[in-house]
């Protein structure tokens, strides 16, 4: 086989390609934490917007979504859209620093002695790579976020601030507490994330052909993201359905993952999974795009001119 035909096929190692070194995964997760971060500031105030109406699904306090926004800006000025959002830009600076230093990491393990690595080990490294942000990262935090935000929005909250009611949830849950879910997370983080990464590096591969030293636009590198963030979505409908059952405060009821998937078949139907699947595409495309066209500006305009 021809030297550049071995190039196609082979992709460059990571996913910016050409950063190789021991510093490596510490670029990949400061840039993935601070592309986490942002991330969680764009999208949390829709956040806190759905969970204040799903909290009024008779719209005695709100008549729909603006009239939410309006009442919490005239009440709590714009900043008021931001209540609670510690815990969310926490959890989104540990999962995506946890994400791409985990991908940088084990693609670093599997490239050959030419610095490429194949397309089945691009597929294994985001693999990974979600598994250890659906342990490290993602189980946990969603759990206490989840229970933080059900609080605030109580009459009397309990909670005093997001270091207390994290304190208070782990005496009372337990690290087995707030683990629950942990077994369908880490599916649905896994092949998420081994799906993305798949698709990203593939679109990238085919832009740059042999050239080395070609960047991908950050307006098609924006299409990329939304492609690998929709084209995966459809099949974790269901089992992020289910997780969320699991971890809400009913879940006691289910004892194992496939009880409660039978269960929520049989009393919902097959429709009830797929039945937000273009919203989610969408939403969640868009997110692809966001994470990495942040995480590819900073490692290739930032961290190699300050961080050799």
């Amino acid at each position: 086989m021809a030297p550049s035909e071995q190039k196609k096929q082979e992709p460059r190692q990571g996913f910016t390609g050409n950063h190789t070194g021991e510093h490596l995964v510490a670029k990949g997760a400061i840039a993935g934490g601070i592309a986490g971060g942002l991330e969680a500031l764009l999208k949390y105030p829709t956040y806190f917007i759905k969970h204040r109406l799903q909290d009024d699904p008779e719209h005695k306090k709100y008549a729909g979504t603006l009239d939410c926004v309006k009442k919490t800006i005239r009440r709590h000025g714009v900043l008021g859209l931001y209540r609670g959002v510690g815990i969310m830009l926490v959890s989104g600076i540990a999962t995506v620093a946890s994400r791409f230093g985990a991908y940088e990491f084990f693609c670093d393990e599997l490239h050959d002695e030419n610095g490429q690595i194949s397309m089945l080990n691009v597929f294994i490294s985001g693999l990974l790579a979600g598994v250890t942000e659906a342990v490290v990262a993602v189980t946990p935090l969603r759990t206490i976020r989840l229970k933080l935000i059900n609080d605030m929005h109580l009459p009397r909250p309990r909670y005093h601030g997001m270091l207390h009611g994290v304190t208070h949830i782990l005496r009372r849950e337990g690290i087995r507490g707030i683990y629950r879910g942990v077994s369908i997370t880490v599916l649905r983080q896994g092949t998420n994330q081994a799906i993305r990464f798949f698709l990203m590096i593939t679109q990238k591969e085919m832009y740059m052909g042999d050239d080395e030293n070609s960047l991908v636009p950050m307006p098609l590198l924006a299409i990329f993201g939304v492609i690998s963030g929709a084209a995966n979505v459809l099949g974790h409908i269901p089992m992020k359905w289910i997780q969320k059952r699991i971890q809400a405060a009913k879940s006691q009821k289910y004892k194992k993952v496939l009880d409660n998937a039978a269960t929520e078949l049989q009393v919902f139907g097959p429709g009830k999974f797929f039945m937000t699947s273009t919203i989610q595409m969408l939403r969640v495309g868009i997110d692809v795009a966001v994470t990495f066209m942040v995480y590819q500006c900073l490692m290739e305009n930032v961290f190699d001119h300050l961080w050799n």
